[in-house]
């Protein structure tokens, strides 16, 4: 049903599709005629009285407001009226009917366009306290018929101006929430030694809910993570935001379960109702292949092995949705030339120009197919482009492939051991350079030596307290891609101190120390540096890439990081 607004000057006839109407009617009164006649209004009540002559007054209007139900009879009368309809001949069961009569109104003129009507006009009482002529009522129905046309365009024509605000609008949003988005999606793949990345991501609208995070834990170890947020466009982006934001904070407070537990407890105050999310968290040992996961209702991964494609399973709620839940936990050891892939919904759903989705077997059937990680997100892109035909991309799509690279296990090339006295750095220094000088050469080889005495000292300082009984443990390793170095102590010195960026003039005024200038020193002379705590024993790895490119594209690394 369609409601209506008078068009009384300035104002839009309003049509409505549903609820009530809100109608402002317009009441134009008829010139004075009887010079005796003066009108003194009050309210919606009309009075009366008798005065001296006066000059006649101009017509004037006042506004009604009505409120028309979609229900409401008159609607249906008005439509199929021929002509201006006297109010005590409008259907005494409308509740709109009543009102006009309650309002002072007498004649009623509906403005119909092409069959659909469109507004309107009421009038009251003439000044001259006549009736309304057949003279009269033929003037108005001429007059509708050439406003009712024009009164519909100028609807037409501000709606469209309406929604195209309403656009421009949304679209601003969009822009905003996009900008806001891209930055916390990764803006390059990290290299993580013997582990290769790559990822695809493109959402289904100008923002989505999707994302994928890798996160280096300082331990040797990285938190890889993809999520899926329900829903689309603004909304989905800022929970996706949101649950970024606390996954990386979370990513130290434990194991893949505890992670997804914290981040489920601090989402649910503040995610929007009928919302939730779904995250796959990964921590994987760099060095042994070992990998934790737990699962928040995501989609399985899928790790290939010796071209044999197998999921890896774990239960738990999505996030957002049951305060309490907790997050079933399980373990595998990637092992070089293993594949894991982690993706979201928007492969496996998206549908083809016959209503069938894409699968899980189709995705299982990419997986098997030999290629690194790289091949595998192409072919996958590929392979869901040419699925969906004329199908519109329904949904989010993310891909991340983590490959371990086929390599030699890492080659011993010194062990050691020297007392905790000062003064042996050097000699911890002499010896791994002489073990490094075949794979590192020049300024990369100073800058290990320079780093191994400086973390040495450390050592034997801090960590065993000068302590010539309690040793320094050395070991030198090497593969194809990286040469590292671990120097370990007994940890009687207590936690190490995190390395401060070097501020002379807080030094110089007694605010900071310079102790553990040293290890700022350290992660800026090698390529990686990370630690481990085993009881009070505490290991330092340092390692530098080895290879034809290792040189340029590390100083790159570290020309970003001043």
């Amino acid at each position: 049903m369609v409601g209506h607004e008078e068009p009384t000057p300035g104002r839009r006839p309003q049509t409505r599709t549903g609820g009530a109407v809100s109608a402002d009617v317009a009441m134009p009164e008829a010139e004075a005629v009887a010079p005796t006649a003066v009108p003194a209004t009050s309210g919606r009540r009309r009075l009366w009285r008798r005065s001296e002559p006066a000059p006649p007054t101009a017509p004037s209007s006042q506004v009604v407001d009505l409120d028309i139900d979609p229900s409401d009879p008159i609607l249906a009368f008005l439509q199929s009226a021929l002509g201006p309809v006297d109010v005590s001949s409008l259907p005494p069961y409308s509740p709109a009917a009543n009102e006009l009569k309650q309002s002072g109104i007498e004649v009623v003129v509906p403005l119909v366009s092409s069959g659909e009507l469109v507004g309107v006009v009421a009038l009251g009482p003439r000044l001259s306290e006549r009736g309304y002529s057949r003279d009269d009522r033929r003037l108005l129905e001429s007059l509708a018929r050439y406003a009712a046309p024009a009164l519909r365009l100028g609807q037409l024509v501000r709606e469209q101006e309406e929604e195209a605000r309403s656009l421009q609008r949304l679209e601003s949003e969009l822009q905003v929430a996009q900008l806001i988005q891209q930055q916390f999606l990764p803006h390059q793949l990290p290299e993580l030694g013997g582990w290769h990345v790559a990822a695809f991501y493109r959402p289904a609208r100008t923002v989505g809910g999707d994302f994928y995070d890798v996160v280096d834990l300082g331990d040797g170890r990285v938190m890889v993570v993809t999520g899926d947020v329900t829903d689309k466009g603004v909304p989905a982006a800022l929970v996706m935001a949101s649950t970024h934001a606390l996954l990386r904070s979370s990513a130290h407070s434990g194991s893949p379960g505890q992670v997804l537990q914290r981040v489920n407890e601090l989402l649910i105050p503040q995610i929007p109702q009928n919302m939730f999310v779904t995250c796959l968290v990964m921590m994987i040992d760099l060095t042994t292949g070992r990998t934790q996961f737990a699962n928040a209702g995501h989609n399985l991964p899928y790790l290939r092995r010796d071209g044999v494609v197998s999921q890896l399973r774990a239960r738990g709620m999505p996030l957002g949705l049951m305060s309490g839940s907790e997050y079933e936990e399980d373990e595998v050891v990637i092992e070089p030339g293993d594949l894991l892939l982690l993706y979201s919904d928007g492969i496996t759903e998206q549908h083809d120009d016959n209503g069938q989705m894409f699968g899980f077997g189709r995705t299982e059937a990419l997986m098997e197919a030999p290629g690194d990680g790289e091949a595998l997100v192409d072919r996958c892109v590929a392979a869901l482009t040419a699925f969906s035909g004329s199908m519109e991309q329904e949904d989010d799509v993310t891909l991340v492939a983590l490959e371990y690279r086929t390599r030699q296990a890492p080659r011993l090339l010194e062990t050691f051991s020297v007392p905790s006295v000062a003064g042996n750095e050097r000699e911890v220094m002499r010896r791994v350079m002489a073990a490094a000088e075949p794979h590192l050469v020049g300024a990369r080889l100073d800058a290990l030596g320079t780093a191994v005495s400086e973390t040495a000292m450390n050592a034997i300082e801090h960590g065993n307290e000068e302590r010539p009984e309690v040793s320094v443990d050395v070991e030198v390793h090497v593969s194809e891609i990286e040469l590292s170095v671990s120097i370990s102590d007994h940890g009687y010195g207590g936690p190490v101190v995190e390395a401060a960026v070097p501020d002379i003039d807080l030094k110089l005024a007694g605010l900071q120390t310079p102790r553990g200038w040293g290890l700022f020193l350290v992660e800026r002379m090698v390529d990686r540096v990370y630690e481990r705590s085993e009881g009070k024993r505490h290991t330092v790895y340092l390692a530098m890439d080895v290879g034809d490119d290792a040189g340029t594209a590390n100083e790159e690394t570290r020309e970003g990081n001043r």
